[in-house]
């Protein structure tokens, strides 16, 4: 077990995606273009993706630095900013949306920016799913 294993293990499980504000992380996976994993442990991840549905697409659109300068050293600031457009103003019967969601990461080794863009008929849901992966 690594000594960022162990730190984290010694801290409270992290329950939310701000949570893992000042914690290390031992890897960062992106599996494919809706899905991305950031380990605390082996068995402790935040898992970032979107339950696809009808009528609905939401990806990884793109990831601005390098995704190891996350990995051995402490996240000093993780932020999440949203920014929605519900279609054209002049066409309210339109009823497209989109939403552009961006996580920021800093450590002291970079920033990393992953911008995420969902677009819908209106009905469905843009959002990132967030999941606490063996937080118990």
């Amino acid at each position: 077990m690594s000594k960022y294993h162990t730190y984290n293990s010694l801290l409270n499980p992290v329950t939310s995606f701000e949570g893992l504000q000042g914690r290390i992380l031992t890897r960062v996976n992106q599996v494919d273009d809706d899905e991305i994993h950031f380990h605390l442990t082996d068995a402790h991840y935040v898992r970032m993706h979107h339950q696809q549905d009808c009528c609905e697409s939401v990806h990884i659109e793109d990831i601005a630095g390098d995704l190891d300068d996350l990995v051995g050293t402490p996240l000093i600031m993780v932020e999440e900013v949203n920014n929605y457009d519900m279609g054209n103003v002049d066409d309210l019967d339109n009823g497209d949306s989109e939403t552009w969601t961006y996580y920021r990461f800093r450590t002291m080794k970079g920033d990393v920016s992953i911008r995420w863009h969902g677009a819908s008929n209106g009905y469905y849901s843009e959002s990132v799913d967030i999941e606490i992966v063996g937080s118990e």
